[in-house]
């Protein structure tokens, strides 16, 4: 099992910057990871995914691709979302999750950290 703890949360106004983080316990490079998050009313949604590597591939929502960047590393066992450009409808709760990936989809385990809530006002 591993286990996850997410940072990094904030208030930002539109057109700002956050990064955050996901610090896991121990065989997190046994993991492909990702970020999803849920707005307040919503479902949970994918937002970005890398392989196991710490320079692994990376997957993004059409929503914010070319606005935030997923990465890991693993000597630290850590998972960082850098977000930029950020919007209003970014608003939520962001989750990291460790999981797999079943050819280029990535696919959920039930390991979720507690979150860190986003707040964008415009």
């Amino acid at each position: 099992q591993v286990q996850l703890a997410e940072s990094g949360g904030g208030p930002v106004q539109a057109g700002g910057s956050l990064r955050l983080s996901c610090a896991a316990s121990d065989r997190f490079s046994l993991y492909a990871m990702a970020w999803f998050r849920q707005a307040p009313g919503k479902e949970r949604e994918f937002v970005a995914a890398i392989t196991w590597r710490s320079e692994g591939t990376t997957y993004y929502s059409d929503s914010v691709r070319g606005r935030f960047t997923i990465s890991r590393d693993n000597a630290k066992n850590t998972l960082y979302l850098q977000m930029n450009s950020l919007k209003p409808e970014d608003t939520a709760a962001y989750y990291c999750n460790a999981g797999g990936m079943i050819g280029d989809r990535y696919a959920s385990q039930d390991y979720w950290g507690k979150g860190t809530l986003v707040t964008v006002s415009s």
